[in-house]
């Protein structure tokens, strides 16, 4: 089952031109794994520190498997470093399902 994966960042200001490349870097990678769909980012317009990364997969084990990957892990040390704190993740899947 499809699943959507809802990742939030807060960037400082000043750091958001550094953080723009690693944000393509890590997208242009995703797109060439198993079970990934699609992902956009958005920019919140109120507080445009907040950035949301929305993205699609097949299944969760494929975002997972992305989620644990030696390559994914490196470019998210480097965000986490600009950021100063922690990215938050959230799944949701398709439905109603009980």
């Amino acid at each position: 089952m499809a699943v959507k994966i809802l990742i939030k960042r807060k960037v400082p200001e000043d750091k958001a031109r550094e953080m723009i490349p690693l944000f393509r870097q890590m997208r242009s990678m995703a797109t060439n794994q198993s079970g990934y769909i699609s992902g956009e980012t958005l920019r919140n317009l109120e507080y445009p520190e907040i950035f949301m990364v929305i993205s699609t997969w097949q299944s969760s084990q494929d975002w997972e498997n992305w989620l644990i990957s030696k390559d994914r892990q490196e470019i998210q040390a480097k965000i986490d470093a600009l950021l100063g704190g922690s990215t938050e993740y959230e799944i949701y899947h398709y439905g109603f399902s009980e």
